[in-house]
């Protein structure tokens, strides 16, 4: 079989690529032009219903942490104390204990519930194991994603701790009450400067004096225990409360900070903001100008930011007297 000779034709003219595929047309160009600039125009807004969704879920949570507290009320006659350190409701052996761990059976989780030993404290076994199981009810729909914790700083009487599991976060706190530092003259006084729910506390709801629908119970405190100030987060801090939904110390009393979140306990003078400046220990979500609240009657109200410190702290104490209008957050 004889081989076929190879011949080059000189062709005069531009040289054309053939493709398999179309060029686009203008009105094609124009078409997906169109196409991306509104996308870029949705997007804000889709980011808006996304926020808005979550600050409701957020809300949502809260009513039915509400309503677990009032069934722990019913049966005790009294609401639980942010944190137990002796005996008391729901704590027969004096252990150190949190609020969340003793309304397990009303949230449906019973089968934590069961194998979590009242006998041991929370950071003992099997409880700090347990710890690492999420509660999906503890936790805001907009809080971000959390680094998996290995180990946490010391909180006398309570040693550094090693989990051996990674432990599962809550972005809601029972808030003690309001420091002096607010308002030395009003709250320097444990008879007027505290919530419903405060360390070994035995508040039954006709305690509320200020009454129930006027009294803030439990708070958002997101990010915890990674450390934010304003909307940065501070991976160089640590914080020794909050570690998880087990820990019965993450309670903590208002007491303001600068907008920046780098100053605390400021007092009235300085007008320190309530809401969003940190998450030390502080109300602090990541929803958009303010943050949700859970009352003593179990309604959830979303307060502004904006909100002075004077009003968030007369709405969190339940026997302090104040008379604040509703337009005032």
């Amino acid at each position: 079989m004889s081989a076929v000779p190879f011949r080059f034709v000189l062709v005069r003219g531009p040289l054309v690529i053939a493709s398999g595929r179309p060029a686009f047309t203008l009105i094609e160009l124009v078409v997906v032009a169109i196409l991306a600039v509104l996308m870029m125009l949705l997007l804000p807004a889709i980011q808006r219903v996304r926020a808005a969704a979550d600050a409701v879920r957020c809300g949502s949570n809260l009513r039915q942490l509400g309503i677990a507290l009032h069934a722990f009320h019913h049966d005790h006659h009294v609401f639980p104390a942010s944190g137990w350190t002796q005996p008391g409701p729901g704590n027969p052996a004096g252990r150190f204990v949190g609020w969340r761990a003793l309304i397990l059976p009303y949230v449906e989780q019973d089968n934590i519930r069961s194998r979590y030993t009242l006998t041991r404290h929370w950071w003992e076994e099997p409880n700090l194991t347990l710890a690492g199981t999420p509660v999906k009810i503890y936790l805001c729909p907009a809080a971000p994603e959390r680094p998996a914790l290995s180990s946490a700083v010391a909180k006398p009487p309570r040693p550094a701790l090693v989990f051996p599991v990674p432990p599962a976060a809550a972005d809601y706190e029972a808030v003690m009450g309001v420091q002096p530092c607010v308002d030395a003259v009003r709250y320097g006084s444990p008879a007027v400067n505290r919530s419903v729910m405060f360390r070994n506390s035995r508040v039954a709801i006709e305690h509320i004096r200020d009454g129930a629908s006027n009294t803030i119970m439990v708070v958002e405190c997101s990010g915890r225990p990674f450390v934010y100030r304003g909307r940065t987060a501070r991976p160089d801090l640590t914080n020794d409360q909050g570690q998880c939904w087990a820990d019965g110390e993450g309670a903590f009393s208002l007491d303001g900070a600068s907008a920046n979140g780098s100053q605390q306990c400021l007092g009235p003078v300085l007008t320190p903001r309530g809401i969003n400046a940190t998450n030390e220990n502080e109300p602090y979500s990541f929803h958009t100008n303010g943050a949700n609240f859970l009352f003593a009657d179990g309604h959830i109200q979303f307060i502004r930011e904006s909100v002075t410190l004077p009003v968030l702290a007369g709405l969190i104490t339940r026997n302090g007297g104040e008379i604040i209008s509703p337009d005032e957050f």
